[in-house]
């Protein structure tokens, strides 16, 4: 049974959860913050992605964390080029305020430290306060407040430590159970005020953080991670789909693929699944992407950890893991209402699949990273792990791509036929095994079609399987198997005749709905059309794929997994990492004809 709190409520207002599509992110590498449009922090895990949540109020906790205006207002906002400084922007009665928000940038593994500058523009501003946390998605609500100094307040929420720092005015207890702080700042004409967050495992050390310090320390971190990108289509949303990449990675070097839990892909459908993890297969195709564009810095990341995954666990390589390699818990749930449409459940099944594909992304990730001078002899001892576990396994059922029942899926084969082919050709291989994992992507291909060749002369799903999967247009992308043959071709004509509508694009049928209602669009599998279009050489093609799927994000450019057409709305969870890096890829690759590296 599930209870109700009620929504966090300041000043007449409640934050009730939002559309997604209003949300913004703010992200430092080892957590984030999902900000709504009145200002309210609604999401927050600390002080790791993967802990409890101390402002939760997204999946219907009570913990959040308010600046939004007195007056009457219109929201909007944007994020500084190259950042996660995020401002929001309200257009009020009385003129125009704005709050740089940010995560001090790079993150403190044990200590989030959140920045919000309130900037009057032109006229003075009244702004509405609220500091409400509440540790473990809401059962440990703020305790023990005391002054610490003028404008200093420290207490504790849990296990977790407190200090705001920036309280212009005294605040005052406020909530049900005085659980909360809350005060009115008035900002004069042309003058911003601070206020300074700080929320972890270990009580904050020394004087409260100079603000002025703190936010140059960030733009020049955030301006030294993100390289330009010159060589792009969209520039712009290339690196914002960089910086959401950056921000979404740990110092561990791992990337979790969302930084939410839960946010439901259909509404009371039960598919709502919690994210804040490092999916191996997702980590390897943000580094592929990455390095398309011409950046080292997050394929290095990707290369240690997954490395450090296969070397740990070799053949039984779990498809995710914790930022710090640890396994995942199993699911329970919150006793929470969840977002609406969805359910209160963290932790994830996943540790206990088989999937087989990830051992090929990994394989293709560090033949990436060998081509760019990139991969040591650890790397490449990883890459023989893999190699190997791929020989020994290839013949086992695994859930694939899309974590279903285990099958031979004709995807997971192709894929490590693609990572296989990657490895064997990049300079530094071991010797004598280029020639063997040559005949093992052969095998791979020729079994698989074998079992996974429709009779129209397409790839199929898996031998029992008949259908169309989005999936399948990888492989060749990946050098699987070659872009002219007529097995690649076959299969992106009927994908596209039977699984798109209107440059949209879906993953596979669900029995006989039709495709919008069985689920949303998914972003991913129309950033890979536009790439399988460009493999092809038709370049409009390609770019009426891109566009289309680039537009489908909110005011804060965020894509989610899946996109409702019918009502413009995102679903899933936000963001979803292996979207913002398929986007990237394609900006990287649509500005000059296709190449193989």
């Amino acid at each position: 049974m599930t209870s109700t709190p009620p929504d966090a409520e300041h000043g007449g207002r409640t934050f009730a959860p939002q559309p997604l599509r209003q949300y913004a992110l703010l992200a430092d590498g080892e957590r984030g913050v999902i900000v709504g449009p009145r200002g309210e922090y609604a999401w927050m895990c600390a002080p790791r992605w993967d802990s409890d949540a101390v402002f939760s109020t997204l999946v219907g906790g009570t913990g959040v964390y308010v600046v939004t205006p007195v007056a009457r207002c219109v929201w909007g906002g944007y994020y500084e080029e190259g950042t996660l400084i995020w401002r929001s922007r309200w257009v009020t009665d009385d003129g125009i305020v704005e709050c740089r928000e940010a995560l001090a940038f790079p993150g403190d593994p044990h200590r989030a430290v959140l920045l919000r500058r309130i900037v009057a523009r032109h006229n003075t501003a009244r702004m509405s306060v609220l500091l409400q946390p509440c540790a473990a998605f809401g059962r440990y609500p703020l305790r023990g407040v005391s002054r610490e100094a003028d404008g200093v307040w420290t207490g504790r929420a849990g296990d977790l430590s407190v200090r705001w720092s920036g309280c212009a005015v005294e605040p005052r207890p406020t909530g049900p159970r005085g659980d909360g702080l809350t005060m009115e700042l008035t900002v004069e004409a042309g003058a911003c005020h601070d206020l300074v967050l700080e929320i972890g495992d270990r009580r904050p050390a020394g004087d409260p953080p100079d603000p002025d310090a703190l936010w140059r320390a960030t733009e020049e971190a955030w301006h030294t991670a993100v390289p330009p990108l010159g060589n792009t289509v969209a520039r712009t949303d290339a690196r914002r789909a960089y910086t959401i990449l950056r921000g979404l990675t740990a110092a561990s070097g791992g990337m979790v693929a969302s930084a939410t839990t839960s946010l439901p892909e259909r509404a009371e459908e039960g598919r709502n699944y919690d994210y804040r993890y490092v999916w191996i297969r997702d980590q390897c195709y943000a580094g592929q992407a990455v390095a398309v564009a011409g950046d080292t810095k997050l394929l290095d990341d990707a290369v240690r950890f997954v490395s450090a995954r296969l070397h740990e666990d070799g053949p039984r390589m779990a498809p995710a893991y914790t930022v710090d390699g640890r396994t995942i818990p199993g699911e329970r749930e919150l006793d929470l209402p969840g977002y609406p449409g969805g359910f209160d459940r963290v932790g994830n099944k996943v540790s206990g699949q088989f999937q087989l594909d990830a051992f090929g992304e990994a394989l293709l990730l560090l033949g990436t990273a060998a081509r760019h001078d990139r991969l040591d002899a650890d790397g490449w001892r990883a890459a023989v792990i893999a190699a190997d576990t791929i020989a020994r396994r290839h013949g086992e059922p695994d859930a694939g791509v899309w974590e279903l029942r285990p099958r031979l899926w004709a995807h997971s084969r192709l894929a490590c036929a693609a990572g296989l082919r990657c490895v064997a050709a990049a300079a530094g291989a071991p010797g004598g095994r280029t020639a063997e994992w040559t005949a093992l992507a052969d095998r791979l291909v020729a079994d698989t079609a074998a079992r996974c060749l429709h009779p129209s002369g397409r790839w199929q799903r898996s031998p029992e399987d008949t259908g169309l999967d989005g999936a399948l247009l990888l492989p060749p992308l990946r050098g699987a198997v070659p872009a002219d043959e007529p097995r690649t071709r076959a299969t992106l004509r009927a994908y596209v005749d039977e699984l798109t509508e209107d440059h949209f694009a879906y993953r596979f049928r669900h029995g006989g709905q039709p495709l919008e209602e069985a689920e949303g669009a998914f972003l991913l599998c129309g950033f890979v059309t536009a790439l399988a279009e460009h493999q092809q050489g038709r370049e409009t093609a390609a770019f009426r794929w891109f566009e289309r799927n680039r537009a489908a994000c909110g005011p804060a450019g965020l894509y989610s997994e899946e996109y409702d057409v019918a009502q413009r709305q995102l679903r899933g969870n936000l963001p979803q990492a292996f979207v913002h890096a398929l986007m990237l890829e394609c900006a990287a690759r649509l500005t000059d004809p296709w190449s193989e590296t």
